[in-house]
């Protein structure tokens, strides 16, 4: 399932940097020197003005939750010992010390001659919003969605609820999945749909399994 340096990682690249400033963005990581590269959104997400600042694991690690740091270091060392894809849920705290909850999902890639040489993925920021009535509010959004027509709007209203981010966003990150994936919309978001419906409330409550639902959809979706 590893996402090959091409063409088709530009797409994830230019779909999410088309999404909500500061709430999904791209990143991509080489295992053999640890070398991270940032798109503009994540940038700004860890309170850096775009090309101001050159990301190191020290410097990713530096800006986890102190709580959250320990977990973190754990996985980016198994990721590079493993070579494998990834998906975590923590804290970042930003240059002006506020505290973003984030969503990483990631993905291996390869080289021309098909060797595992990365991970390439996304930042999705999901810090809470204040609200008297969240269960009320979610129940709300799930009963929205099932009563759009559509399959793709549906799946898009999944990726809004699950991941916090605005109707564009959700629809660039669809049609990226679709693009990387080479297949046609309809059929992924028909899984994406059915996947979640499969995990229910679980898909917003315990984000992890729905992070590799959504990477690996395209390996259940019907063919057409």
């Amino acid at each position: 399932m590893a996402w090959e340096l091409d063409g088709q990682t530009e797409a994830v690249e230019q779909a999410l940097a088309g999404g909500t400033p500061q709430r999904a963005g791209w990143f991509r990581f080489y295992f053999e020197d640890q070398r991270w590269e940032w798109s503009e959104q994540v940038q700004r997400m860890h309170g850096y003005e775009p090309g101001t600042v050159t990301p190191t694991t020290e410097l990713v690690l530096s800006h986890k939750h102190p709580d959250d740091r320990g977990q973190v270091a754990a996985t980016i060392n198994d990721m590079v010992n493993q070579r494998q894809a990834f998906s975590t849920r923590h804290r970042i705290v930003d240059t002006h010390g506020v505290v973003h909850h984030v969503v990483v999902v990631g993905d291996q890639f390869c080289d021309d001659n098909d060797e595992v040489i990365g991970t390439h993925g996304f930042y999705i920021d999901v810090t809470p919003t204040a609200t008297k009535n969240a269960e009320d509010a979610i129940t709300a959004k799930v009963a929205a969605i099932a009563q759009r027509r559509g399959v793709i709007d549906q799946a898009k209203g999944m990726l809004m609820l699950v991941y916090g981010v605005d109707e564009d966003a959700a629809f660039n990150l669809l049609k990226s999945l679709s693009q990387v994936r080479n297949m046609k919309l309809w059929p992924l978001a028909q899984q994406i749909a059915k996947d979640f419906a499969e995990l229910g409330r679980e898909a917003i409550t315990s984000r992890s399994r729905f992070d590799q639902r959504l990477l690996t959809a395209h390996t259940r979706a019907p063919k057409r």
